[in-house]
């Protein structure tokens, strides 16, 4: 299958995350094809009921190109013009995909082996399928891991720090407010000290940046909230330690601060002749915790488009990183 084809194929398989049997169907049979034409195997590495890794082998790898296989939502079908292919993951990371398997092919007609594929789920809630990967370690040396970098190398990507933020009240009628507690009132005061905490900068990966996504509570207009919720995020430029505790330290006395996510940040591999950038998302890489190579991060397409109803992917990208996959494995085979 031809390469803007094979991505959007893979487009036009819904795999929200959790629902990523589908795909995970599709690239097993699809890579047990690549596998038996070239003397490979292919496998399914159970993650989760009805939820499975992809993996395929080229004798003993040596280096092995990853990304994940879910999108976030809505699922939206592909589409495609004269420079883009469009569509739910076309950027995040289905045109990744189709890339890696096309530079595998033909790398594996060049006679080059040692290589695998693996194709991760629950990358976009909470890695489960990386996770999953990190205790079955098959001794590849090197990670070449997928997102979109406009084909630049990466040299780092920020971590990632989630909250929920719980405030919890007394209710009271309320036109007498004094008799009551309002958790959204503690909640917003608990929100505007951590607001106020200086985030760490970096050199290299720039300054920690604060969301806070979600706000929830109270029962009526005329009722003091007992109850009060909300979610943040913050992308770590280090390990974390000091934004912990002060989030903590700000919270104290007004609200609970219950960590749902964290993963640091993380440095990673440069290779010589290679465009580079740094990324303010945060990847499966941490994840897998070394336990499938030393990291590489870079593919096609902008990290501003995806998780957009605008998620495209640019074919010249697409095409130019099949060359650039290549490039790097042949540097890492020979290292």
């Amino acid at each position: 299958m031809e390469l803007f084809d094979l991505t959007r194929a893979l487009v036009d398989i819904e795999s929200v995350t959790d629902n990523e049997e589908g795909v995970g169907n599709f690239l097993y049979d699809y890579l047990g094809g690549l596998a038996r034409a070239h003397d490979g195997t292919v496998e399914r590495m159970p993650v989760a009921p009805n939820r499975f890794n992809v993996l395929a082998t080229w004798d003993a790898a040596r280096v092995t190109l990853s990304t994940h296989i879910d999108t976030v939502p809505p699922f939206f079908p592909s589409s495609e013009d004269g420079e883009f292919i469009w569509g739910r993951g076309a950027c995040d990371t289905k045109g990744i995909i189709a890339a890696m398997i096309q530079a595998t092919r033909d790398l594996l007609r060049d006679g080059m082996r040692n290589l695998a594929l693996l194709f991760v789920v629950g990358e976009e809630r909470n890695s489960a399928g990386a996770y999953a990967a990190a205790k079955q370690p098959r001794g590849s040396r090197f990670l070449i891991n997928g997102e979109p970098t406009e084909n630049k190398l990466a040299l780092g990507s920020k971590g990632a720090l989630r909250y929920e933020i719980v405030a919890a009240g007394r209710m009271a009628h309320s036109a007498y407010p004094e008799l009551g507690e309002s958790a959204i009132e503690k909640l917003l005061d608990a929100l505007g000290r951590i607001r106020a905490i200086e985030l760490p900068r970096d050199p290299v990966l720039g300054p920690s940046t604060l969301n806070i996504g979600t706000l929830s509570g109270g029962r009526a207009p005329n009722i003091i909230a007992d109850c009060a919720k909300a979610e943040i995020m913050i992308r770590l430029v280090e390990d974390g330690f000091s934004t912990r505790q002060a989030v903590g330290a700000a919270a104290g006395g007004l609200a609970e601060a219950r960590e749902v996510l964290y993963i640091p940040a993380v440095r990673l591999g440069a290779l010589k002749g290679f465009e580079t950038t740094v990324v303010s998302y945060t990847t499966d890489i941490p994840a897998f915790g070394g336990s499938w190579g030393e990291p590489y991060l870079l593919g096609p397409g902008t990290i501003q488009v995806a998780h957009t109803s605008e998620e495209r992917v640019p074919k010249r990208e697409l095409v130019e990183a099949v060359e650039i996959y290549k490039t790097i494995v042949r540097q890492l085979v020979a290292k």
